[in-house]
């Protein structure tokens, strides 16, 4: 992370840029901030993908499209640049964590533990992933962040959006040079296969400090690696010898040898919970590091606008004010209507596995304009304030100031409990969704919601939900159930995860998928405020009342 320079744009879209965080082959990434002052990461793409008439509509269709897979392991979208706006941007969650790929670099290969739990980790989101019909294809170290709970896959829709047979630069191919599969490096599209290939590359990397198909030491062109890695075999030198067999399972030349995500996770045999606790010391002394200077960070002033980088007036940027609504169902003009989550649980369930990103339409409607989803929780601890700060109307920033590093800590450490205030049985009812297009996300009548939670510490199971949801014309409940664990404590309001996710109607085969992220308030002794951070999907009550 460097401070920004005199060239760097002071905002884009709406949102102040506050630090530069790095830079890569798609583009620059910048630390910003929405209005009430969580953190976001905010990703200018170069301008030559621009050179392509056909990537602005595919970048906001497929950004789109891939931040409906909402899981513990990716990192949930907030806003973006809508077509003909340059440069083209994406704001996303920020996590305080770094990526695999500076961690080796600074520190060196993983030791064997954190491998497995890595490995154990990644296979379960990929196949979060391929279970909602998507294909990541650009998994590499600088894309994985390894955050405190989960390592977060990034860059997912942006990945998706240049990986197309239109857009080939001149011929050549797009991905990453050394973590491509053979497929994708031969010029072709790389589907759920090439992720696992992609995967395999990326746990070498971590166990070796090297690429499969680098030597150490040497600076190959790209035409090279992806020679050898067509026609060469990998190389696993120092690789643990446990490890080397489920690594070269995955690199495998033929995309239909290699084992699918579900299949990985049955082969890695990794308790839940393993990567917190095979956490390296220094990993964790270098993200708590990261957590604890960030508040300051966030209040930084942001420099004077410049002209060059301001958001037209009819943008999709923040809107002035910041508990306006951003809707995904507003679409640009010419692409497809991508509606709002399909149903499940809070979170996703059917076809659909998340909620749409906050977004703005010409018509402001009312929500929060942060949609926080798994990733938050990495920075959550430092970020969260439960003394009410909102956004200011204007949108120049929360009505108070956010705490410092010392009173945030104390403040979210107070209690590590469920207080006995909150346990019994809650109910609510949302009125459903209309606007889902009835096959990849689907219409719903009525989301009836139940929560049951009982004194537990922050880490455990505290309880469960189970949604009943009312599918439009077919009266199928397409609802989940979900074990929840308390993630975190607040002062008025507590962060739950779905541990497991099955439907609450087993002969519907919904999909359900664990890792989901909800928050709720207490806002009554006897009302529960679902709050618009988290997976719930559209239509979910906005208010529980107790049962009991």
């Amino acid at each position: 992370m460097r401070d920004l320079e005199p060239g760097d744009p002071s905002a884009i879209g709406g949102y102040p840029l506050l630090a530069v965080l790095g830079a890569g082959g798609m583009g620059q990434v910048f630390l910003s901030r929405t209005a009430s002052g969580r953190p976001l990461a905010l990703k200018t793409l170069r301008a030559e993908f621009g050179l392509d008439p056909g990537f602005e509509e595919r970048f906001a269709r497929e950004i789109a499209s891939s931040n409906r897979v909402r899981s513990a392991w990716t990192v949930p979208v907030v806003d973006y640049s809508p077509p003909g706006q340059k440069p083209q941007w994406l704001a996303t969650e920020y996590a305080a964590a770094p990526s695999l790929a500076d961690w080796v670099e600074r520190n060196g290969p993983l030791p064997e533990p954190a491998l497995w739990a890595l490995a154990a980790e990644l296979a379960e989101g990929l196949r979060a992933v391929h279970r909602a019909g998507f294909a990541h294809r650009d998994v590499k170290p600088s894309n994985v962040l390894l955050s405190r709970r989960h390592p977060l896959l990034i860059d997912f829709g942006i990945a998706r959006a240049a990986d197309d047979t239109r857009h080939t630069r001149t011929g050549g191919v797009i991905g990453s040079p050394g973590y491509m599969a053979p497929e994708q490096a031969a010029g072709g599209i790389s589907a759920e296969p090439g992720d696992v290939f992609s995967l395999g590359a990326t746990l070498a990397y971590a166990a070796t400090g090297n690429g499969p198909f680098l030597r150490p030491g040497e600076i190959p062109s790209a035409a090279q690696l992806l020679y050898r890695i067509v026609h060469e075999e990998p190389t696993l030198h120092g690789a643990p010898s446990t490890l080397a067999p489920l690594l070269a399972a995955c690199l495998h030349k033929s995309a239909q040898a290699r084992p699918t995500a579900d299949e990985l996770t049955e082969r890695i045999d990794a308790a839940p919970g393993s990567w917190t606790a095979a956490l390296p010391p220094a990993l964790s002394a270098d993200i708590a590091a990261r957590e604890a200077e960030l508040p300051a960070l966030l209040q930084r002033a942001a420099p004077s606008p410049q002209p060059p980088y301001e958001a037209p007036p009819t943008g999709f940027g923040p809107p002035p004010n910041c508990a306006e609504p951003y809707a995904l169902d507003a679409r640009p003009s010419g692409l497809p209507p991508v509606s709002s989550p399909g149903p499940g649980s809070f979170g996703p369930s059917g076809t659909d596995t998340g909620a749409a990103p906050a977004r703005r339409s010409s018509r402001l409607r009312t929500a929060v304009g942060v949609v926080a989803g798994a990733a938050a929780t990495a920075v959550a601890v430092t970020l969260a304030w439960p003394d009410g700060t909102g956004d200011r109307k204007d949108g120049a920033g929360p009505t108070s100031s956010p705490p410092s590093a010392s009173s945030s800590v104390s403040r979210t450490t107070a209690s590590d409990a469920l207080p006995s205030s909150w346990a019994g049985s809650w109910k609510g009812t949302g009125p459903g969704s209309a606007s889902g297009d009835g096959v990849v996300n689907a219409r719903t009548t009525e989301v009836s919601v139940t929560v049951t939670l009982h004194a537990a510490a922050r880490g455990d199971i505290v309880g469960r939900q189970i949604s009943h949801v009312t599918e439009a014309g077919s009266g199928r409940d397409i609802g989940c159930t979900e074990t929840l664990r308390l993630q975190e404590v607040h002062a008025t309001s507590m962060v739950f995860e779905a541990a497991t996710s099955t439907p609450t109607d087993p002969s519907t085969g919904v999909l359900c998928v664990r890792g989901n992220v909800y928050t709720l308030t207490k806002t009554g002794a006897d009302t529960l405020t679902l709050g618009n951070e988290g997976s719930q999907t559209a239509g979910s009550p906005a208010r529980l009342t107790r049962l009991s």
